[in-house]
């Protein structure tokens, strides 16, 4: 019997688990959220290799195939700007309006967190620094005008 592309991916984590592999590296490798190999970790420890094999995901069939998840990931990858906003940062609100413009349906910003989790993003806050800024100015201001600011400081009235 063939294995699906499904139990063919459980399968390759249980093996990376076995070999001692650790699971946000798996969740990438893969393309699942970390959270689902602790799952499948928790199976192949209670009942081995062939339970992961035997898993019936059941519910609803998903509503984007591979090919969408792609297209998603590539667009991801190139600027936010290019598709019309107007910074250069991903939000959740941001991809969650992407995929509607792409592929027309509407997800909860709980379920973008999954999809771009499958898809190997992980969050990330953006430095709060100006690209512009210079450290050696900074450096000098900070030894010769800062302490000269200081001095000049007008006396309290009582």
């Amino acid at each position: 019997m063939a294995m699906d592309k499904d139990v063919k991916r459980r399968v390759r984590a249980g093996r990376m688990l076995q070999a001692g592999k650790k699971p946000a590296e798996i969740a990438v490798a893969v393309g699942v959220a970390r959270q689902t190999v602790y799952t499948w970790k928790r199976i192949l420890e209670e009942s081995g290799i062939d339970a992961l094999r035997e898993i019936d995901r059941g519910g609803r069939p998903g509503s984007l195939d591979e090919e969408q998840f792609d297209q998603i990931r590539r667009a991801l990858l190139e600027s936010p700007t290019a598709h019309g906003f107007g910074t250069e940062l991903w939000t959740i609100k941001r991809v969650r309006v992407l995929i509607e413009r792409l592929h027309g349906v509407h997800f909860s910003e709980v379920h973008v967190w999954r999809i771009l989790g499958r898809l190997g993003f992980s969050s990330q806050k953006p430095e709060r620094r100006a690209l512009e800024r210079n450290e050696e100015a900074i450096e000098r201001w900070k030894k010769r005008e800062w302490p000269r600011l200081k001095k000049k400081r007008a006396p309290r009235a009582g």
